[in-house]
């Protein structure tokens, strides 16, 4: 099965910080731009961050710049989202998903990614 194993979620108080992981199960993931998204309770899928092939990377917003670092290693067919100085606005599902360029990641968050994995939960308490 194509899919994404995300991990390293869970509870963190505000200030703190997390290490989310994304690992491709079924094929190899340098030939994608590989994108994390979050879903908060009650509110739409939103795409967060992207790292293109060539390791370029792109934020959803000056915030998420400042906190959030994306970054992939293709030899451990991984991608890795550092996210820093969390807040209770950051507790979401985040999943990671494959496209073909960081083109959508913020427009059409489901429209043009795939092998979405389950997600890893993030809960920040304040």
């Amino acid at each position: 099965q194509l899919q994404f194993v995300e991990s390293g979620g869970g509870r963190v108080r505000t200030g703190g910080s997390l290490k989310l992981s994304c690992a491709a199960s079924g094929f190899t993931l340098n030939r994608y731009a590989i994108a994390w998204f979050r879903q908060a309770p009650g509110k739409e899928l939103e795409g967060v961050s992207c790292i293109e092939t060539d390791g370029y990377t792109y934020y959803r917003d000056s915030s998420v710049r400042r906190r959030f670092t994306i970054s992939r290693d293709n030899a451990k067919n991984t991608v890795t989202l550092l996210i820093s100085s969390v807040t209770p606005e950051d507790t979401a599902v985040y999943y990671c998903a494959a496209t073909a360029r960081c083109l959508y990641y913020v427009s059409d968050p489901r429209g043009e990614h795939k092998f979405w994995g389950r997600g890893t939960q993030v809960t920040v308490s304040s």
